[in-house]
């Protein structure tokens, strides 16, 4: 039996437009125009649907700023009609720059774009600005806030695996053992012990094997007395 899967087609109510910033300082005329059209028709996302606006809005600083690579400022031409005889017009990039900075940006971007009302819809979300300033923080900081609050599950997952490894690195760690005296030689059944025995021993152990075997010590008989004592067999 064979069974199909139905695609998913995309709505334009499933598309949410961000908005990006790109400093065109220093960067190539053409390659710049690749990276902006490629924003604008949303071919960097995986919902991209050719006949839907699926791109973003891309703001565009230092739009002046640019450069060119040979003798394009003055070989590279650009060309319009008035539609009478006799009425081409003829420019160079360097003309294009001096009367409208912005100009020859968009020029090369609407190049790229689809040649219908969706690009021209396309074109219509690039702002170009001489200049880093420009108008749209809100709306940068908008869609900001929506990446955000879609990774706002992730991030408390993160922080809270954070938390309980650093609680676990707080804890006091577990209580070694305090290993016990030995017995008295009298409890261990050694007879009589050593000198490296008894000094082993802690003085109340001391006092009680001397009590045992009817060693009489003084009140104030110090450990190495006692152990003298033990050792020798002799009474006080």
């Amino acid at each position: 039996m064979t069974t199909k899967m139905k695609p998913h087609n995309v709505k334009q109510s499933d598309l949410t437009a961000e908005w990006h910033v790109i400093d065109a300082r220093d960067k190539t005329l053409g390659r710049l125009s690749s990276e902006i059209a490629t924003l604008l028709m949303g071919k960097h996302k995986p919902t991209y649907t050719p006949h839907l606006a699926s791109g973003d809005f891309v703001v565009v600083v230092n739009a002046d700023k640019f450069r060119v690579t040979g003798n394009k400022l003055t070989n590279k031409k650009y060309y319009r009609h008035s539609g009478y005889h006799g009425g081409l017009t003829e420019e160079t990039l360097g003309d294009v720059l001096a009367k409208n900075p912005t100009m020859a940006l968009k020029k090369a971007v609407k190049g790229m774009l689809p040649k219908n009302t969706l690009g021209r819809h396309m074109l219509g979300r690039l702002k170009l600005y001489v200049g880093e300033d420009h108008p749209h923080e809100a709306q940068i900081n908008a869609t900001e806030g929506v990446k955000i609050g879609k990774g706002a599950n992730a991030a408390r997952a993160k922080a809270k695996t954070k938390t309980n490894t650093s609680a676990s690195a707080t804890e006091a760690p577990a209580a070694t053992p305090v290993a016990e005296a030995p017995a008295p030689a009298s409890e261990t059944g050694t007879g009589t012990g050593t000198g490296d025995d008894l000094s082993a021993l802690t003085v109340a152990q001391l006092k009680e094997m001397a009590e045992q075997r009817g060693v009489e010590l003084t009140a104030k008989a110090r450990k190495a007395d006692i152990i003298e004592a033990l050792e020798s067999g002799k009474t006080d």
